[in-house]
């Protein structure tokens, strides 16, 4: 295919162009349907003029329908796209970057999705589509699938399908609720999942973080310590990366915690743990659920974080990072080259 696309590239440089703008277009319906000529210019940054005929087009295919209101894309609509994929990430050089990350992270794989999730929102939802595809790869005969919170965890539940019809999968929550939006919390998204994939779902009612005292407490209730040999058992881990100050400031730290990372030039954080940009753990908060230690071999950890201003963020927690895989958007994964 490579070799095809680049004759294509020196022979019929239009067609590329013409193929990646229409498959950026059937995207765009796809991911936000219904809707109008008007947003969808406002989307691919093309003109009203320009997308009604490129949508005529793809409508006399049968790949898009049209309403009053507004437009569809057709179960024909959704092969393509998905068919194209591929080639749009050997067009856009996508499986170089994805390669040259790998390298520097030191990662079994990497998927880098096109765009950037900071500049667009709906880039989210191609890194959670991402996400299911390879969690489908990945199921064994039983599951427990221990799944983090964050606005990008959520938006792969809002991309979430059913996984598969003969394998057992149960969800849980890799750690308690922070102060954020109940959309973005762990409980709220295990139980998404678990709805759109006619799972089972367990529940972890404790906040995060917790005082000292209250963790003591807390860990000798038998409903936690249930909930938590459940977690800990999960052979796959799905996780967000989080930019430190940001996470810092979600969890309502203390002025003395938020001084203490900034003179530490803390940049990422997961599963509670600040690390600078050399990946050395600066602080930690307390926390119930996933710690770093528990994550060994015998699990599959999946990394989900996009957005170039994630970039250092995610070097950092790849530093010393136990993770298999890290599924992200262009955008970080240039600013990661640019270093």
């Amino acid at each position: 295919m490579e070799s095809i696309i680049e004759l294509q590239k020196k022979l019929v440089p239009e067609l590329v162009h013409v193929m990646k703008e229409r498959y950026s277009l059937l995207q765009n319906v796809d991911l936000l349907q219904p809707i109008g000529r008007r947003g969808l210019a406002e989307n691919t940054n093309l003109t009203e003029r320009h997308v009604r005929s490129e949508i005529d087009f793809l409508h006399a295919q049968g790949l898009v329908e049209i309403t009053t209101k507004g437009m569809f894309i057709t179960k024909e609509g959704k092969v393509v796209l998905e068919q194209l994929a591929a080639m749009i990430g050997e067009i856009s050089g996508l499986h170089v970057l994805e390669k040259r990350i790998k390298e520097i992270l030191s990662v079994d794989s990497v998927i880098v999705v096109p765009g950037d999730s900071d500049q667009r929102a709906s880039i989210k939802t191609e890194m959670g589509k991402a996400t299911v595809s390879y969690l489908r790869k990945k199921l064994t005969s039983n599951n427990t699938i221990a799944v983090t919170g964050g606005s990008t965890i959520a938006a792969v539940a809002d991309a979430m399908t059913p996984l598969t019809k003969d394998k057992k999968v149960l969800f849980v929550p890799a750690r308690g609720g922070i102060g954020e939006k109940v959309e973005n919390q762990a409980s709220r998204i295990v139980s998404e999942m678990s709805r759109k994939t006619d799972g089972d779902y367990r529940m972890l009612y404790v906040p995060d973080p917790i005082s000292d005292s209250t963790y003591e407490t807390i860990m000798k209730e038998p409903h936690v310590m249930e909930a938590l040999e459940v977690i800990k058992s999960s052979n796959i881990v799905l996780h967000g990366v989080g930019d430190a100050l940001k996470m810092a400031e979600r969890r309502r730290s203390t002025k003395e915690v938020m001084q203490l990372l900034k003179e530490k030039k803390a940049v990422g954080e997961a599963f509670g743990y600040y690390f600078d940009e050399y990946g050395n753990v600066i602080y930690k908060v307390k926390t119930v659920g996933i710690q770093l230690q528990d994550i060994n071999d015998s699990k599959q950890v999946i990394t989900v974080a996009g957005g170039s201003s994630k970039a250092k963020a995610i070097v950092s927690y790849f530093k010393q990072a136990k993770s298999n895989i890290l599924i992200t958007d262009q955008g970080a994964a240039e600013e990661i080259l640019r270093g």
